[in-house]
């Protein structure tokens, strides 16, 4: 039994020696900056969530992330649990929070009664004609260049030093449901993609992944839905011609099943887009996979040896 059930992922921290630069990669990688001053960046992407992305002054490193509570209630129920106070939120779209430390030493935040944001537009969407369908016709299809339009934070991804200690720690606070478990064999598991449980509400695949490292602990990635594939192509154009650095991609995962495409921002940090991932409840159980399967694609490049 958890002490409460997470309802999604809400926002990444970061660390970085000049805000400036950051910023302009985040411009090109489609968020949008909300807040900034000489010490730190907010940003969002074009959901409802108010804050995404922080980046503060410093040595360059990830700083840790956030997830989203159900309820004050819930907030305050963690927050007896872990012997913690409850704090004023202190970014855009305000509400409260708890910090917590994972046993790999990362800061974990939760929050709660935020004020949601006014939606940003997304792009309109033309019919695709395929064999199956002709819905486009007599008139052209254009796609407008430029970013992507990220919409939310998807997942974040740690390497972790235990397996099972780290999972015991997530799963105890906050609910997760196992989608896949990685396994190198039947009695010997290193990571899993896990799922917020949500009841019969469909929640993404994974929210959270933990894969045990033999290089240790550290930040793997973040993953940012995009609109739609053309979308995501679009922002693949758009980085590229900015000279940004790629990691992996363009193709489509095994796990999850989302098309991927990774970047890696000015101080090597892997962030992802990514679109039409796999939606699963609390009722369809757990899965385990193969190594083979976690850096499988169904097309695409083969993973490169600095991913992760």
């Amino acid at each position: 039994m958890s002490i409460i059930k997470i309802e999604d992922v809400a926002f990444v921290r970061f660390r970085a020696p000049d805000l400036a630069e950051m910023r302009a990669f985040l411009g090109d990688f489609g968020l949008v900056v909300v807040e900034a001053d000489d010490r730190r960046i907010v940003s969002r992407a074009g959901g409802p969530s108010p804050v995404t992305h922080i980046v503060e002054l410093g040595e360059p490193g990830f700083a840790g992330m956030g997830f989203r509570a159900a309820s004050l209630d819930d907030l305050r129920a963690l927050a007896e649990a872990e012997g913690v106070a409850i704090e004023p939120f202190d970014a855009p779209g305000g509400g409260q929070r708890v910090r917590l430390t994972d046993p790999d030493g990362h800061l974990v935040e939760v929050v709660a009664a935020q004020t949601p944001a006014p939606p940003l537009p997304l792009p309109g969407r033309e019919p695709w004609n395929s064999e199956r369908a002709h819905d486009r016709l007599r008139r052209t299809k254009r796609v407008a260049a430029g970013a992507s339009h990220v919409v939310r934070l998807g997942h974040v991804v740690l390497n972790v030093s235990d397996f099972r200690a780290s999972e015991a720690w997530y799963k105890r606070r906050f609910g997760f449901i196992t989608s896949d478990e990685i396994a190198l064999s039947p009695q010997l598991s290193v990571g899993a993609f896990l799922r917020c449980d949500r009841g019969e509400i469909p929640t993404d695949h994974h929210t959270l992944f933990l894969l045990q490292n033999p290089k240790g602990p550290g930040f793997n990635h973040a993953a940012f839905e995009v609109a739609d594939l053309d979308d995501l192509m679009l922002g693949h154009q758009k980085l590229q011609d900015a000279g940004r650095r790629a990691e992996w991609g363009v193709g489509r995962h095994l796990l999850g099943s989302q098309v991927f495409d990774y970047w890696r921002d000015p101080w090597g940090h892997t962030l992802e887009h990514w679109t039409d991932g796999d939606l699963f409840t609390a009722a369809d159980g757990s899965n385990a996979a193969t190594l083979q399967d976690l850096l499988g694609v169904q097309w695409g490049p083969a993973a490169p040896p600095t991913m992760g």
